[in-house]
């Protein structure tokens, strides 16, 4: 008697498709892109890619934004994102601590946006220093925000998200350091304020971020000698 195909082998071949891949890595900067902007990403022509994204769509991996004039497509939400940063993890779990001293990878291991969120040396760095300074506590497998946290952000001007809709913050397993970074709508916010504040800067056609002289004081109580660099 035959076995139903499981439910992900579909949504597994979609992904594993060379230029779907492409195009789905370089929607994990949280960012939304147009469909030229993918088509570029991908290496591929317009038409060619209006096919791979229509796919993509359907599947609901993606989901498209209009604004004005314009279609952006971005990640349909945390779930498709941290499927896609666990399928990284399987895919660099061999790579050696060389590689990632590499140019080309290096700005990525030092901090990168993994859809919403920080990650990266960075963003372990920073759970860490969150940790150590009781921001936040441990509370059914992931955390909530402390009353000495809570003063921390109102220093720091970020508007802390309320208790509805997405998981508040836990641990995500970051690919390149082995170790946890922060997930959840309080992530999303700080690295929301962050960007908005300059603290940090996308590096253009990248997932990978800088952190910059206001931000490392503004996050110095967090950080402290946590960062190496």
């Amino acid at each position: 008697m035959p076995h139903p195909e499981p439910r992900f082998a579909r949504i597994a071949a979609l992904i594993g498709d060379p230029t779907r891949a492409r195009m789905l890595a370089a929607l994990m900067g949280g960012q939304a892109l147009s469909a030229g902007e993918l088509a570029q990403v991908a290496g591929i022509a317009a038409q060619t890619a209006s096919s791979h994204i229509a796919q993509l769509l359907a599947s609901e991996l993606v989901v498209l934004r209009v604004q004005g004039r314009h279609r952006y497509l971005r990640l349909a939400d945390a779930d498709v994102a941290h499927a896609l940063e666990a399928l990284q993890l399987v895919g660099e779990r061999h790579a050696g601590a060389a590689r990632w001293e590499q140019p080309a990878y290096r700005p990525l291991k030092q901090a990168r946006s993994c859809y919403s969120h920080l990650a990266g040396e960075l963003g372990v760095a920073l759970l860490d220093g969150m940790l150590a300074r009781d921001t936040l506590v441990g509370d059914a497998g992931g955390f909530r925000l402390s009353a000495a946290g809570q003063a921390q952000c109102e220093a720091l001007g970020l508007v802390v998200p309320g208790p509805a809709g997405r998981r508040f913050a836990y641990p995500c397993l970051d690919w390149s350091e082995r170790r946890d970074h922060l997930a959840g709508s309080f992530a999303s916010a700080l690295l929301d304020h962050a960007l908005g504040h300059d603290w940090l800067r996308r590096v253009k056609d990248s997932r990978a971020l800088t952190l910059t002289p206001t931000g490392r004081a503004a996050l110095a109580g967090w950080l402290g000698h946590g960062l190496r660099n």
